[in-house]
């Protein structure tokens, strides 16, 4: 069975930042590529940030690109998304995500139908 559990996120101001981590389980988690989307209020859910399984390939959002780092540590089975510069529009709940297929069976991370596998989702609040 996967699961994936996050961890971090909360309330900082604008300009500030915070680190978001999600560890899984239930598979190789090597094999497998990973991804962040956001949900905010009255808004559809959005695409953040996406890493292939070797970690050398990485996919943003023209909205966090710059600002939003996406990273892998395959030895602990987690991925992270480390988030910078934070604007109150960054607001959202934030999911850790990751396909049912090995990332030899090559997904669009940029397509949420992609994902299979969910985050119980982390509050990011952003104040102004």
């Amino acid at each position: 069975q996967v699961q994936l559990v996050q961890s971090g996120g909360g309330l900082v101001q604008a300009g500030g930042s915070l680190r978001l981590s999600c560890v899984a389980s239930g598979r190789t988690f090597s094999e497998y590529a990973m991804g962040w989307i956001r949900k905010a209020p009255g808004k559809e859910r959005e695409f953040v940030a996406a890493i292939r399984r070797s970690g050398s390939i990485t996919y943003y959002s023209d909205s966090v690109k710059g600002r939003f780092t996406i990273s892998r540590d395959n030895a602990k089975n987690t991925v992270y998304l480390q988030m910078d510069s934070l604007k109150p529009e960054d607001t959202a709940v934030y999911f850790c995500a990751s396909p049912r297929l090995s990332d030899t069976y090559y997904r669009p991370l940029t397509d949420l139908a992609s994902y299979d596998y969910w985050g119980q989702g982390t509050q990011v609040t952003v104040s102004s």
